[in-house]
């Protein structure tokens, strides 16, 4: 009898164990506020995933190489965990993603008090729009016909021209643009202001390799993490950790 009792505490006790831990090797490329090894905790979104994951008992190391080099690397086995990709189905066949964790946000800027406004691309044709050279935006925004789009080199210059009255409106991700607002454009940062709708919403997420044996168990913790931290405020005080706006309360 006692013998029984042992293999059922000791089966009990394996239900309990918490599961595997990993150290995980995080990679991205610099794309600030994100992933920047030059800024606090390597940026938002590895501060983010790397808070997550140490969460759920994983400890984590992040390495930032060229994009090309962080799927190179995930896909060899080199790397982890991807800590901000944009869904993609290709990227399915060897990597599992994450529910989104970040929302990544186009939205058009105007100078501050300026009456403009609008509900779909064609109202903006009056209107003169800064736009990095060879950046896509959206698929609608990027082939939309009968718009001014003024060529820049970088959202920066975009968005002096746009406080100097030389363009109306200039866009970019809301986290970028309050990042570069909050740093090297702080003298602007009263200037300019968001306008509604978003012209796009992209969910960012992890992408763990399948090719790691722990790669669902990795997701379902991640996942679970992000949500507790949500819960009890982690999640925005990262935020504020890098002067940055999570939108929640």
């Amino acid at each position: 009898m006692s013998g029984l009792r042992g293999w059922a505490l000791l089966f009990a006790l394996l239900l309990d164990a918490p599961a595997m831990a990993e150290h995980l090797r995080l990679t991205g490329d610099a794309w600030p506020p994100f992933t920047d090894q030059t800024l606090p905790n390597n940026g938002l979104a590895v501060d983010l995933v790397s808070s997550a994951l140490q969460r759920a008992g994983h400890s984590t190391e992040y390495v930032e190489v060229p994009w090309a080099r962080v799927l190179r690397g995930l896909q060899q086995g080199d790397y982890d965990v991807v800590v901000a990709a944009w869904y993609s189905a290709e990227r399915t066949r060897y990597g599992l993603f994450s529910d989104p964790y970040l929302v990544n946000r186009i939205r058009f800027l105007r100078r501050t008090g300026m009456p403009i406004e609008y509900t779909d691309l064609g109202q903006l044709s009056a209107y003169s729009i800064a736009v990095v050279r060879g950046y896509s935006y959206d698929a609608a925004f990027d082939s939309a016909a009968g718009l001014s789009k003024v060529p820049v080199l970088e959202f920066a210059m975009g968005a002096r021209m746009l406080a100097a009255g030389r363009v109306q409106l200039t866009l970019e991700d809301e986290l970028v643009a309050q990042y570069h607002l909050n740093s090297d454009l702080r003298e602007i940062r009263n200037a300019v202001e968001f306008i509604e709708p978003p012209l796009s919403e992209n969910g960012l997420h992890i992408l763990v390799r399948r090719s790691h044996p722990l790669h669902q168990q990795i997701v379902r913790e991640f996942n679970a993490s992000i949500e507790a931290m949500r819960a009890d405020g982690g999640y925005r005080r990262i935020f504020q950790r890098h002067g940055l706006d999570s939108g929640e309360q």
